[in-house]
């Protein structure tokens, strides 16, 4: 694979990772996960993480999956690469793993004293990234290790967090979140 390739692997590949935080961000409220229980005097989680807002992410993750199956031919004919199809396993997986991600990153920030919304730079942008992967890897092991060969994991910790910086930002600047982090 050439580096143009690559590059278009990857972000087709991580969509429906990516996808399922910004989708729990406009869809979230509700009962948070943590019932609002704290653990050694800090909440576990804290009210940011909603049965709500992680059951549209991966259902909005999941959705996704299905429709860039339904296009993934042309598509790939438009961009001149041989884009890969998501097994039904990894189309709940990716995003299930990226909403996992994120909570893990929460109870992570609970429990270093950080609050709601503070930033925890590395674990903030790669977080769901590698529990994406990692319930990929469980539910289509052969899959994952063909479609995220080295230099497609490359690209993804690189650009990962390049675009949740930028997405962030702008969430921010619409007034969709308290900080542009």
């Amino acid at each position: 694979m050439d580096v143009f390739e690559v590059v278009v692997v990857a972000f087709w590949a991580m969509l429906p990772a990516y996808v399922p935080n910004n989708v729990a961000v406009l869809a979230g409220g509700g009962a948070p996960i943590d019932g609002g229980r704290t653990w050694r005097g800090r909440r576990l989680l804290g009210d940011g993480k909603t049965w709500r807002g992680t059951a549209a992410g991966v259902a909005g993750g999941a959705l996704l999956a299905l429709a860039l199956n339904a296009v993934r031919s042309p598509a790939g004919d438009a961009v001149g690469v041989a884009l890969p199809a998501f097994p039904l396993a990894v189309v709940v997986a990716l995003p299930a793993g990226a909403m996992a991600g994120d909570i893990l990153a929460s109870f992570l920030k609970r429990r270093t004293g950080r609050e709601r919304g503070a930033a925890f730079p590395g674990l903030d942008q790669l977080d769901f990234v590698v529990l994406a992967l990692l319930f990929s890897l469980v539910a289509a092991p052969g899959w994952t290790t063909d479609t995220f060969t080295l230099p497609v994991l490359a690209v993804v910790v690189v650009v990962t967090p390049l675009l949740h910086l930028s997405t962030n930002a702008g969430a921010y600047a619409l007034g969709l979140k308290d900080e542009p982090w």
